[in-house]
């Protein structure tokens, strides 16, 4: 066993954490029931975005035609939401740090509702833009909040658990989301569908105004006292991108862009991969063949959580009662593997094994992928959580930001790749980006505590996490 996982020393950077009762209270505010009312509460409202984005993507060529545009065209609204959802991560998760999560989902619904509407009646191009914008920003807040709200009621050996069903409950939204929309566009109208999205909004945000408590910590140093809506403060929501100097958070979180790379990989030409392969034509059928992947998120983030929980409490046990954070990261080797074996396999497959087979095949590897990504998104997220739990909705939505300045290029070069190159040797490039992706899950795991002490930039520094009294 290597030296740098069985030393206890601890010092004033964060490496080591001893666990200390002195904060428990923060964490028994609430009782079990009301926990899974936030969880469930913040897992809706982190769904909302995914189809927000997803159920568009479907539905260009029928607005393209509705609006007398190009698919071309329309299709610059998907990398104007992809913008506007960075942007506005970055904006809500910098101001649920100040003013607490709850007034974030109730500030932000309203921006999403009135964006939806306005796509749904926009005349022309221009105007579906603008709505556009407006209504991924208000929605934008939905994954960074939401994994900051559960950072703050579950304690370290709890989190990962809870933190699996938010993520899996997000990423379901990437399966669901493109068969609602292709379904949509050829049974219905792309119009009513966004009517729909503002009614959904409209019922989320009564329902967190009802039922969502304040969740951030009182009297902490780091998420400073809610104050008075009317009592507006500036806050620079670029800050937390500097939080990515950190080499432990910014190794994550190109891990983290790797396994989204073969996702987007897989399932952005779909309809020039499997769909022309095996002569799927039918909208809502391409649709449905985003569903393994989300079957695969669905069943695997709570797997991680819980695995991540376990090997949080195994290695503070071998170590005495010793917390390192890098320990969560453990069951990514579990099931990253999945991911680089998944997009290789579909390339082969897709090109070399023709027929139902071949499709039976190709689903099972989207399967697979779904698994393998969500091995890896979970545990990271809630690693963020843990080793900067008073800016944890910042961290998430700096990391959320910067893979998506990573993924914007990823989504135009998909299909000029394939074309050029092949679609066996554009599933490699992905293969080998993965594998590499692993490769600094590894050295994270194995020299975290050192790369922490290279850059500190506040990380948690004292356990409050009780492994006796769990509420």
């Amino acid at each position: 066993m290597c030296s740098s996982e069985e030393s206890p020393s601890l010092n004033s950077e964060g490496d080591r954490v001893h666990i200390h009762n002195d904060l428990d209270s923060v964490y028994s505010r609430f009782s079990k029931a009301q926990k899974n009312v936030v969880v469930f509460a913040v897992s809706f409202a982190g769904l909302l975005p995914m189809f927000v984005t997803g159920t568009f993507i479907l539905s260009i060529p029928q607005i393209a035609r509705d609006l007398d545009s190009t698919g071309t065209a329309v299709s610059l609204a998907v990398s104007l939401s992809v913008f506007a959802n960075a942007i506005g991560g970055l904006v809500w998760a910098a101001y649920s740090s100040f003013y607490g999560r709850r007034p974030m989902y109730l500030w932000g619904m309203p921006i999403l509702c009135m964006g939806s509407f306005g796509v749904a009646v926009s005349p022309s191009l221009r105007w579906l833009l603008f709505w556009r914008f407006i209504q991924a920003f208000g929605c934008a807040g939905g994954v960074s909040v939401g994994a900051a709200a559960i950072g703050d009621i579950y304690r370290v050996e709890q989190r990962g658990t809870a933190m699996g069903i938010f993520f899996g409950a997000c990423l379901l939204g990437v399966a669901l989301s493109p068969i609602t929309g292709g379904t949509a566009a050829h049974y219905w109208s792309w119009r009513s569908l966004q009517w729909l999205l503002g009614l959904w909004g409209l019922i989320e945000m009564v329902f967190i105004y009802l039922f969502l408590p304040e969740t951030s910590h009182p009297h902490s140093g780091g998420i400073r006292e809610p104050m008075t809506p009317f009592n507006f403060v500036w806050i620079n929501p670029f800050s937390s991108i500097w939080l990515l100097r950190s080499p432990n958070i910014m190794a994550v979180t190109l891990a983290n862009a790797s396994a989204m790379v073969t996702e987007y990989v897989l399932l952005i030409p779909i309809a020039y991969t499997i769909g022309a392969r095996y002569h799927i034509s039918n909208e809502a059928l391409i649709g449905a063949c985003f569903l393994p992947s989300g079957l695969g998120n669905f069943i695997a983030s709570p797997i991680a959580g819980r695995l991540s929980d376990t090997m949080v409490k195994e290695w503070k046990a071998r170590r005495k009662g010793i917390w390192v954070p890098e320990d969560r990261l453990r069951a990514i080797l579990v099931g990253g593997l999945f991911v680089p074996l998944s997009v290789c396999l579909s390339g082969l497959i897709t090109t070399y094994i023709a027929g139902p087979l071949g499709l039976v095949l190709n689903l099972f590897c989207l399967f697979m992928n779904g698994i393998g990504v969500d091995f890896v998104l979970t545990p990271i997220g809630s690693y963020n959580v843990d080793v900067l739990q008073s800016r944890s909705a910042e961290v998430i939505a700096a990391v959320t930001a910067f893979r998506a300045i990573i993924l914007a290029p990823v989504t135009a070069a998909v299909l000029p790749s394939i074309e050029t190159l092949g679609l066996v040797t554009t599933n490699n490039i992905a293969t080998m980006i993965a594998i590499l992706g692993y490769g600094l899950i590894v050295l994270t795991i194995r020299y975290g505590d050192r790369m922490r002490a290279w850059v500190d930039v506040g990380y948690t520094v004292i356990d409050a996490y009780s492994p006796t009294n769990q509420t």
